[in-house]
């Protein structure tokens, strides 16, 4: 099959000498710094190339929950993460406000710290959810796929590929030199980001639409601390109504680092004029939100960016797969933009490895699109929705019911009234408030993601029946398609471990318990014939791993002699509730199966 984006000029006589990869990895933010690290961890030779002269220059993405802090985990960076994020309990006070020092409309305990949650989210993952804003994630990505051997191409323009039968042909312009010269690689991945190039010419199916909205970014230097310590948050929601653009004026604070950089986000009538970022016009937005001219304050930078709600219904063609904002395209809500871009590639890389090394074949790339394509949508549509959602604010406090002003700034003033309409507005607000749970506590969402493609072997278990909200609370499952229930064991009768902590590490992984033994020994024998290492976990008394809190057998779904077999990332391939009476057969037919080895 061959796909061809543009003719493709031969390089100038004397010009580069041709490159070759693997793989080639087109952008290097979240999803193709990901993308480089695994697959650099996993031992395959990567190209990263990206058109700017560096890394990420604004913050950008922030949101860093406990799934994403589990991939980190296994590919070695999670501590290194942690040290530079905002942890969790400096995350949690969501405050509506009319400014940063003015008055409080309500809060909300968000991600996960509100005390009943916050034992949802210790019980859920070994990981915590944390704030790593993009600018200091992609440095810590990339650097350490380049310590592990992948090679990194700044102010290189991808212009455009040719696929063939061994590999794929990719045009590039060196941004400095001004020459054109081609990189051949046998798979490429693009991560160019919400305006990708790479999936407009392989013609990936999308859906939805582009610019439903318009905001301006405002990163900002002002000490705060006076005004936010004592509150300490991520979100500050300012309700300025009339302020510059008329309506409602709602605009976001969002703190980068506690508590002295900031990002403002503020919206603007996209079927207008775009907004002349001028400094004073930023520094005028950022006075209003935060509501005291005596505050010292420097403008970083600003920018205008549009909203969308667009997916990729599929992620691949041929040789070429896409991943992060290049296949889902949404506003920040929730938090998920970012992680789910860190997730496709983590999705992707093991089987790319897989693949290349020969221990695979070409279908388990097939269930790349099948994966992480519902999940894409998923995450647009839930990110869009807590959009309208916050309509709910609005209306609890009058704002919807007018369009002067002055009357929305006295329906905010009414709740303060002791009135019977006072009170049922009140409890509104209230209401109201709770409700975004569904953006700022969805746990379920963030970690609760299920497969089901060829890459599963189905044990013929109906899917669990949730006890609880299944976009808020996670639920742990041992089902295949669904990632490796967390649970503490205890290692050398001391040392405390994640059920997590034994899988992963770019190989498969056998799990059991005492009776299954056979399983142990099935792993070496299938792994040898099948030419990859298959790792084995036996729990119990007596052995490496011992249960003693009980809390992985409440969780397991298998018997002692039972096993489970967990795939790369984490996830469960395949499920035996008893002991098999050939373990050798049955292990190695779900991994013929899982691996396109049939």
């Amino acid at each position: 099959m061959t796909v061809s984006a543009a003719a493709t000029p031969t390089s100038p006589p004397g010009g580069p000498v041709p490159v070759d990869t693997d793989v080639l990895v087109v952008g290097s933010g979240p999803a193709g710094s990901a993308a480089a690290l695994a697959l650099a961890t996993y031992g395959v030779r990567t190209l990263v190339i990206t058109k700017y002269g560096r890394l990420a220059d604004t913050p950008r993405a922030h949101i860093t929950n406990q799934r994403t802090m589990e991939v980190l985990r296994d590919l070695g960076v999670e501590e290194e993460v942690a040290a530079e994020a905002a942890p969790q309990e400096l995350m949690g006070n969501l405050v509506y406000c009319t400014s940063i020092a003015g008055e409080e409309l309500g809060r909300l305990h968000s991600w996960g710290t509100r005390p009943d949650r916050l034992a949802d989210y210790t019980a859920a993952s070994p990981t915590r959810i944390c704030d790593m804003p993009q600018d200091l994630m992609e440095p810590v990505l990339l650097h350490n796929a380049q310590s592990r051997g992948a090679k990194v191409r700044f102010d290189t323009e991808y212009l455009s590929l040719t696929q063939d039968d061994d590999g794929v042909t990719v045009r590039v312009r060196d941004r400095v030199r001004g020459d054109e010269y081609d990189i051949r690689a046998r798979y490429v991945i693009g991560a160019d980001g919400g305006r990708s190039q790479v999936a407009t010419d392989i013609g990936l199916p999308l859906d939805g639409q582009m610019g439903v909205g318009g905001s301006i970014n405002i990163v900002f230097e002002a000490d705060l601390t006076h005004l936010v310590a004592d509150r300490p948050s991520v979100l500050y929601w300012v309700l300025q109504p009339g302020a510059d653009v008329g309506g409602i004026g709602a605009g976001l604070v969002r703190m980068v680092r506690p508590w002295h950089r900031w990002l403002i986000v503020w919206g603007y009538d996209i079927n207008g004029p775009a907004p002349d970022l001028t400094e004073e016009y930023a520094l005028s937005i950022v006075r209003k939100l935060i509501g005291d001219d005596d505050v010292p304050v420097r403008i970083e930078s600003s920018s205008a960016w549009t909203v969308n709600h667009l997916y990729a219904e599929q992620y691949s063609s041929g040789r070429v797969f896409c991943a992060g904002d290049a296949v889902h395209r949404h506003p920040p809500s929730n938090g998920l933009g970012s992680n789910t871009s860190i997730q496709d590639s983590y999705n992707l890389a093991w089987k790319l490895a897989a693949v290349i090394k020969g221990q695979a074949g070409p279908g388990l790339l097939e269930t790349y699109s099948v994966e992480r394509s519902p999940v894409g949508k998923q995450i647009v549509d839930r990110a869009n929705q807590s959009i309208g959602d916050t309509a709910r604010i609005f209306d609890a406090l009058g704002l919807l019911s007018t369009e002067d002003p002055e009357e929305m700034v006295a329906h905010m003033a009414a709740r303060t009234e002791a009135t019977p309409e006072a009170e049922k507005q009140r409890a509104a607000l209230r209401e109201a408030i709770a409700f975004k749970d569904y953006e700022f506590n969805c746990h379920g969402v963030e970690m609760d993601q299920r497969y089901a493609s060829a890459a599963v072997v189905p044990d013929g278990t109906p899917p669990e029946e949730p006890t609880r909200d299944p976009e808020l609370y996670s639920h742990a499952t041992s089902r295949p398609g669904a990632k490796l229930p967390h649970a503490w064991l205890t290692a050398d009768h001391r040392r405390q471990v994640s059920t997590l902590d034994l899988v992963g590490h770019g190989r498969f992984t056998v799990v059991t318990g005492i009776g299954g033994e056979g399983w142990v020994s099935a792993a070496g024998t299938v792994g040898a014939d099948l030419g990859l290492e298959v790792a084995t976990a036996l729990i119990g008394p007596g052995r490496a791993h011992d249960d003693l809190y009980g809390d992985w057998a409440r969780v397991r779904g298998v018997a002692d002699g039972g096993a489970l077999l967990v795939r790369p990332d984490g996830y469960v391939a395949a499920r035996w509730a008893q002991p098999a009476e050939d373990p050798a057969a049955a292990l190695g037919e779900a991994l013929r199966t899982v691996l396109d080895r049939a």
